[in-house]
Formats: C-alpha cells, structure tokens, sequence
C-alpha cells in the first residue's frame, strides 16, 4: 500500500475537480491498495457536495459502506490504515451534514478522530494524518463553552493553537501541500480570523494553480466571507472550464450574490435564473429565491417581486444560515416585501458585505438613527455604520455605532442578529489593539446572545478568539 505516479495525478485532478480523469486513472490502479480506495470515495464525495444530490447519497451508501469495510482489513501495523478509514468517515459526515443528517454525521466525526488519535499515538512521525486531525483540533477548540463538556464526555481533546500546528507541519507533505493550504486558508476565513497575511497567501495561491478550479471557486467564497467580492469575481472570472471539470452550479449562484451587491440587480438576476435551471439539489433554493426577490424589489419592479417570498416559504430545506436566514425573512414580511428604511437598510447591507463601501457609506449618509422607526431597524442602521467603517480600515469610528448596536439589540429583545456580530467584531477591534480585557468581555458577549440565524457560525468564531487571547 502506497503512492504509484498514477494515483498522484488521480489525487491532483480530484482537488482540481477533474473528476473524470482522476476515476479513469483509479480504474488503472490496483484496487487493493488502500489509497485507490480512498481516493474512489473522495471522487464520490466530492461529486455528491458538488451536486448535492441526495437521491444519489442513498443509492451509494451501500457502495461506501463497503468501502470502508475494506478499508478495514487493512494491516493495522500500516499507518495508512486507519487514517484512510477516517477520511472516509469524514467523507460520510461531510455528505450527510450538506443533507442534514447531523447526528450520524456526528456520530462518524468522533469515529475518525478515535481514529486518527490513535494513529498519531502509534505513528507520531506520520505527516498525512494531520491534515485532517489539525481540523478536528481546531474545531473541537472552537466550540462554545457551554459544550465543552460534550466534547469531554465523548473523548474529543483538542484546541485552535494544536491543530493550526498540525496544520503547518502537514504542509511539509509534499503530495498533501496545496489542500493543506486550502483547508487552513478555509479555517482562516470561515472559524478564525482572516489577515492581510492570508488573503496573500490565497491569491498566491490561486495564481500557482491557474487550473484548479476549486481553488478558484474556494478562493472566491474566502474573498467573499471577507467583504472583498471584486476579488472573488476576479478569481471567478479567470477560473478553469471545460468539460473535463465537474459542473459547478453554485458558481451561478456566487455571481449572483456579487452583482447584486454592486447594485446590478438585472445582471444577478441572470445568474441565480442561471441556477435555478441548472441546480437539482435542496440548499440553497430558499436563499435563491429570497435574492430574487430583493433583486426585484431594489430594481423597482415590487409585483413581480413579491411572489419570490412565497416560492421561499414554499421551497428547499433549512440547512444553510442563509437558507435558515431567507426562510427567517420570508416568514416574517408575509407578502409585505421592504419598508423604505428596510430598503435603506438592505442596500447598504449588500454594499458593505461585498466590500463596496462607497456606495454603502453613500446610502447611508442622508441618515441618523432618529430616521428609523423600530429598534431593530435602528440596530441594523448602527451596526453597518459600523461594518461600513471597519471595513474602511478606520476601526476607532465603529466602536460607538456597534456598542449602540448592542445597546439597541439588548433592547429590543431575543431574535436580533446585530448585538452578537457587533459584539464580534468589537472583540476583534480589542484583540488587534493588544486589549485583552475588553477583547474578552466582547466575545463573551457575543456567545450570550440565543436564538439568532448566525449564532453557530458567531459562537464559532468567538469561541476560536477566546482560545487565542
């Protein structure tokens, strides 16, 4: 058991998304060896959370199962051996949690990291096994305190700073080099704290690799998270195509986010029709529909705009944040669509999540809080000041338009989003100024907050800084 040349080049066109070429080079190879195994169910994963094709997860389970069942005849004296069967059990947890089936998904998490705990006992020199157990450190660090003692009672160790150590040293695994740079770039981004440093890296990163089209699609979901859209588009617009990549309808429904935050409404309509007509899957419809919607409605057109806020009620499951965030807004506007300060609201919204923070800081400026007439609209109205000013790289001008945002959400009761992420990104401020203290209590802050749609991926993060201070 081991690496041949051919299943090198079948491992760099799976992370490429060749998919094609990288089953027809595995169907060359020995398909006893354990890493041919491995590599035939990451084609299969990776084909399953592109598509996301449910229907197509359960008439395979039988065809996983197996594998792994072989994968478990493995020599256990191998250290392959039961790195293999986690990745596979982290496979399977990656589909079922795109599908919402959290609690098996969960159930295979702590399966791979017994796994890969136990190997780096016995193997502690053995590089590739901490390509995925630096991430499981990482986010057994990350999660909040008040379940931590899950994590204990279930055998799950670990923290933030151990597993981006893993992480640094798998990079020194010359064949696992470019994905362990992804995934941590990733971590970065989505559970960490995104630096100038790291968005280097990803355009150095992206630059080397000009034909690899999940680079590039990641790359632009990383540009985005971090309100730097026109460099998502940038990514976009010079990634691979072809036929020997595997169909990426999700891209359509990227661009669509982008132009909707510059303000062109027609052009992002285009791309999420684009989607729709091409996507077979259950996330991400609601999401879809709910930007249909406001690329009607911010274009003028309010009749044909409404219907959309039906079809969002109507369609697809509440998986995603932004499905569960659409789904929110839809059940609470009814057939109402926006009041004209929740219209203020959402361009300036739109503006600043996409880095466009001129047109933002413009549709706010004929603004005060007094303009607006209900607490979480004036909440909302402080905390993109604030967003609007901290992406502007001026973060002493956001401190008091989020404390007000706090001050205001506290006020107004259970449900509002805007307390937490202000609370976050006050955190941030703190941290980056070496006040510890503050940066503590913001954070802290930031987790009390209950029932908001961005709450796992704010404790996350929240929690991630605190392991930090």
């Amino acid at each position: 058991m081991g690496w041949t040349p051919g299943l090198q080049r079948a491992y760099t066109d799976l992370i490429k998304l060749r998919v094609a070429d990288a089953r027809a080079q595995l169907a060359r190879e020995n398909p006893n060896n354990g890493l041919t195994i491995w590599l035939a169910n990451y084609a299969e994963m990776i084909t399953l959370l592109v598509s996301d094709d449910e229907s197509g997860y359960d008439r395979k389970s039988d065809l996983l199962q197996t594998r792994l069942e072989r994968l478990e005849t493995l020599p256990a004296e191998s250290p392959w051996a039961r790195m293999l069967q986690a990745e596979v059990r982290l496979h399977g947890a990656f589909v079922k949690l795109k599908f919402g089936r959290e609690v098996s998904a969960c159930w295979d998490i702590i399966k791979a990291y017994k796994l890969l705990a136990e190997n780096a006992r016995l193997h502690p020199t053995f590089l590739p096994q901490l390509k995925a157990l630096g991430v499981l450190h990482i986010l057994i660090g990350s999660v909040p305190e008040n379940y931590t003692w899950v994590t204990r009672l279930i055998g799950l160790r670990g923290n933030v700073q151990q597993g981006l150590a893993e992480l640094e040293r798998a990079r020194q695994d010359p064949v696992f080099r470019t994905e362990v740079e992804m995934v941590t770039l990733l971590i970065r981004s989505y559970i960490l704290r995104f630096s100038d440093a790291d968005a280097k890296q990803l355009s150095t990163l992206v630059g080397q690799n000009p034909d690899n089209l999940l680079l590039h699609f990641f790359g632009a979901t990383i540009q985005m998270k971090n309100g730097q859209s026109d460099k998502a588009l940038a990514f976009l617009e010079t990634r691979p195509t072809g036929s020997a990549y595997l169909p990426m309808p999700i891209i359509e429904n990227i661009l669509g986010d982008i132009y909707l935050q510059k303000g062109d409404e027609t052009e992002s309509i285009r791309h999420y029709e684009q989607f729709l007509r091409q996507y077979r899957g259950q996330n991400f419809l609601k999401d879809t529909y709910y930007k249909l919607f406001l690329g009607h409605w911010l274009s003028g057109n309010r009749v044909v705009a409404l219907p959309y806020l039906q079809k969002v009620r109507a369609v697809g499951r509440t998986v995603t944040e932004s499905d569960k965030a659409a789904q929110k807004f839809a059940e609470a506007q009814g057939n109402r669509g926006l009041t004209p300060a929740q219209n203020v609201l959402m361009q300036a919204r739109l503006a600043t999540d996409g880095g466009f923070t001129d047109r933002a800081l413009a549709v706010l400026a004929p603004y005060t809080e007094g303009r607006f007439s209900t607490l979480a609209d004036r909440a909302e109205y402080q905390y993109r000041l604030g967003r609007i000013y901290q992406r502007r790289n001026t973060p002493e001008l956001s401190l008091a338009p989020f404390r007000r945002a706090i001050t205001l959400t506290d006020s107004a009761g259970a449900g509002l989003s805007f307390g937490a992420t202000a609370a976050l990104q006050l955190g941030y401020i703190h941290q980056q100024k070496g006040q510890r203290i503050l940066a503590r209590q913001f954070f802290e802050k930031a987790l009390s907050y209950k029932k908001h749609e961005y709450k796992n991926s704010i404790d996350n993060k929240a929690k991630a800084a605190l392991n930090q201070l």
